[in-house]
């Protein structure tokens, strides 16, 4: 009963964001408004499920509980993310953070605060390859993999459906820039068409000039490279009432319940990409979640394995300063060492207490290349009956 009662009583701790003095604070800043705002509980929920693992095993250092801190980034809204993740830092006091969700406000908080206050963050989402070369003293990681990788995806799945010529929408900022760049280099050279490439931008009531541009090109199936609570919903719209497409390729940004609740059927036979893997640690965190989440959405796998980076690369320096555990961060997420899957961060925090090594593999099947990033595996998903579902790996 005592041990029900101490759990009850973290599990408060977590969600109402009080912490006590001795408690170690992890910030969870994700874009709970915007153009992912459907995605984004779920994705914070995987990160604070790690945070709340560790707190309740008690071995964090000795015995530190852990409490998560939100903060909205709003996905798109660089002035805003910065200010929110100046706000975990300087006044909430975080200790790291898991984020940001989107690439052109996790560069943002990469330049204006992670590197001024040199605090560790690591994003379960931002994908833009621009962040792979971005200066950041060591401490900016990510547990999803680039978008280099994503778009060499897409043209392989396209290749592999004989469709020979798409027309191309993208958001224009950081993500959409970035992932269209890549799609369409891999396409055309392996001897796809782009028939045209048409940016949009988020937020607007009407995408007919848009598709109106789109149809007028041609192409097998329109590649939207969006959010799938704005703009690219708005696109798919415009296209489907004006009869322009009838198919959509749907990379990560787009893939989600709620485009599907929107659609339904009128969208069967679109496919896309999303990270994610098979691998028994990503089923383990979905037992592990039970209903709480859903643990097999977009990016929550990437998150919980966030937030577990974190936390035992801190024990593995025996240290909450972003300074001593930066460089821990890759040698508890690759081999050698023990493997360790959800549900197995008592037993890695105990490993490094007692001077062993860890080879964490999580739910996305971590493992840590070039500077700090995953090297990544993909979904193949395909709306049948109204609903996505997976079709292959990548």
């Amino acid at each position: 009963m005592m041990k029900k009662f101490i759990c009850s009583v973290v599990g408060i701790v977590l969600s109402s964001g009080f912490a006590m003095a001795d408690d170690v604070k992890i910030g969870i800043l994700m874009g709970f408004t915007g153009p992912i705002e459907s995605l984004a509980p779920d994705i914070a929920a995987g990160g604070e499920l790690a945070i709340s693992e560790v707190s309740d095993s008690g071995m964090l250092l000795g015995g530190h509980s852990v409490v998560a801190v939100r903060g909205d980034s709003t996905c798109v809204d660089a002035a805003a993310a910065t200010a929110a993740a100046e706000r975990l830092v300087t006044s909430d006091g975080v200790a790291a953070i898991n984020g940001a969700n989107c690439s052109g406000v996790t560069t943002a908080v990469l330049n204006n605060v992670v590197l001024p206050n040199g605090i560790v963050m690591i994003s379960p989402s931002a994908t833009t390859p621009a962040l792979s070369t971005a200066e950041d003293n060591g401490l900016f990681f990510r547990t999803a993999p680039s978008d280099a990788r994503q778009g060499q995806v897409m043209a392989n799945i396209l290749g592999s459906r004989g469709i020979t010529s798409v027309a191309v929408t993208y958001t224009n900022n950081d993500y959409g820039k970035g992932l269209a760049d890549s799609f369409q280099s891999a396409y055309s050279g392996a001897g796809g068409e782009i028939t045209t490439s048409v940016s949009h931008e988020d937020g607007k009531a009407d995408y007919s000039a848009e598709v109106a541009t789109l149809a007028s090109a041609g192409g097998e199936v329109l590649v939207v490279i969006g959010y799938l609570d704005q703009g690219g919903k708005g696109v798919i719209q415009a296209s489907l009432d004006n009869g322009a497409f009838e198919a959509f390729m749907l990379p990560d940004g787009m893939v989600g319940e709620s485009l599907t609740d929107a659609f339904g059927t009128d969208i069967n036979g679109s496919f896309g990409t999303r990270p994610g893997t098979d691998s028994p640690g990503a089923t383990m965190l979905s037992d592990l979640a039970g209903s709480s989440f859903k643990a097999s959405g977009p990016y929550a796998g990437e998150s919980y394995d966030a937030s577990a980076l974190i936390l035992l690369a801190m024990q593995s320096a025996g240290s909450t300063n972003s300074a001593d555990f930066k460089s821990h961060v890759e040698k508890v997420a690759n081999a050698p060492g023990e493997k360790i899957y959800p549900g197995e961060l008592a037993k890695a925090l105990k490993i490094l207490a007692d001077g062993g090594e860890i080879d964490y593999v999580g739910a996305s099947a971590v493992e840590l290349i070039g500077p700090g990033e995953s090297s990544g595996s993909y979904f193949e998903v395909e709306v049948k009956k109204g609903t996505f579902e997976k079709v292959a790996n990548h």
